[in-house]
């Protein structure tokens, strides 16, 4: 699932405060839940800014069905990559409450798996996933 196909449909009532970031995370989880409850294994790609909110998703489906990604990349990385220019926006202050902007990013505590995307090429992320996914049995 991806986010912004979420916020165009499901989510479409919410905004980016805060309030609005920890409804839409659960709302992912719980649609997330429903998929995983049928057999299927659900990727999800969301900014998650806050461990409360990963925490409760976690709680929401059933032990070792969470593997938290924690796509890391440099924020300076991030503003480059940018094919929408939001960062540009909300360092003009266009858009307020952007993460890592004007409001916060917690990063994962202790994340199943780590892919820090600046250092290696997309096929690899891509990689370091699937060997995850197979070590687990889950592919």
């Amino acid at each position: 699932m991806d986010g912004d196909n979420i916020r165009f449909g499901l989510n479409k009532n919410l905004g980016f405060s805060e309030e609005d970031r920890k409804e839409n995370i659960r709302r992912i989880g719980e649609v997330a839940k429903l998929f995983v409850d049928s057999g299927q294994v659900v990727l999800t790609a969301f900014i998650s800014p806050f461990q409360e909110d990963r925490n409760q998703v976690r709680q929401i489906v059933e032990e070792n069905e969470f593997i938290e990604v924690y796509v890391k990349c440099p924020l300076d990385e991030c503003e480059k990559r940018d094919p929408k220019g939001l960062y540009q926006k909300a360092r003009k202050g266009e858009i307020k409450q952007f993460t890592g902007i004007d409001s916060p990013y917690e990063e994962p505590v202790n994340p199943e798996l780590v892919i820090e995307t600046n250092k290696v090429s997309i096929e690899e992320c891509v990689e370091q996933v699937v060997v995850y996914l197979k070590g687990k049995g889950l592919i």
